[in-house]
């Protein structure tokens, strides 16, 4: 079954009448996929219990309407378009609270090390500076097509379909002006400490 692709999956699923949870297909379909969507919903969560938590919400739904697939774009794009309207509603219903997008993506990166404790804090050091860097010198879309494609591993073209960017050069403009941003960040944050 490592052979086929999601969309074979899919098909085959669907040759042998309604999906069930324990179909073979089916189960080899989300195991695939279900670190990726953890990934992901770690983006708008503010822990890992809740983006645990979404991730199964988002592939609870995507089972049910896993029969409106259709297969006019790749599985995977279609699945982060069910995933990021989910955590999208989610982060609206807790509007309350403020807008970290992007520090989750990272916050996975902090888990302790087991080297000596110097290292440790240096690291958590550089991780507070990418964070600052990254929410402090991007935009919104800047932001998520920078995280989807370093964190997420996405490539550029499917991150233009996810996000619907409609500009001439897609996905690699909002790359190429965040990682000048975040190189002008970088510049004045090593001014600042060599003053």
């Amino acid at each position: 079954m490592q052979q086929l692709s999601d969309e074979e999956l899919i098909s085959r699923s669907r040759s042998g009448g309604a999906a069930s949870p324990s179909d073979p297909y089916v189960e080899e379909l989300f195991r695939r996929h279900q670190r990726k969507v953890a990934l992901w919903c770690l983006r708008y969560s503010a822990d890992r219990e809740e983006a645990l938590d979404l991730s199964q919400e988002v592939l609870a739904q995507t089972f049910r309407r896993l029969d409106s697939f259709q297969g006019n774009s790749k599985f995977s794009t279609w699945l982060y378009t069910i995933c990021r309207n989910h955590c999208l509603n989610h982060v609206k219903s807790r509007a309350t609270q403020p807008d970290t997008t992007g520090e989750e993506a990272l916050s996975f990166l902090a888990a302790p090390d087991n080297g000596p404790m110097e290292d440790q804090l240096a690291r958590r050091d550089q991780l507070a500076l990418a964070r600052s860097w990254i929410r402090n010198s991007l935009e919104e879309t800047e932001r998520r097509v920078f995280l989807m494609h370093f964190m997420d591993e996405m490539p550029l073209d499917a991150i233009t379909r996810a996000l619907g960017l409609s500009n001439a050069s897609g996905a690699k403009a909002f790359i190429v002006s965040a990682r000048r941003k975040l190189g002008e960040a970088a510049r004045r944050w090593r001014l600042q400490s060599e003053a």
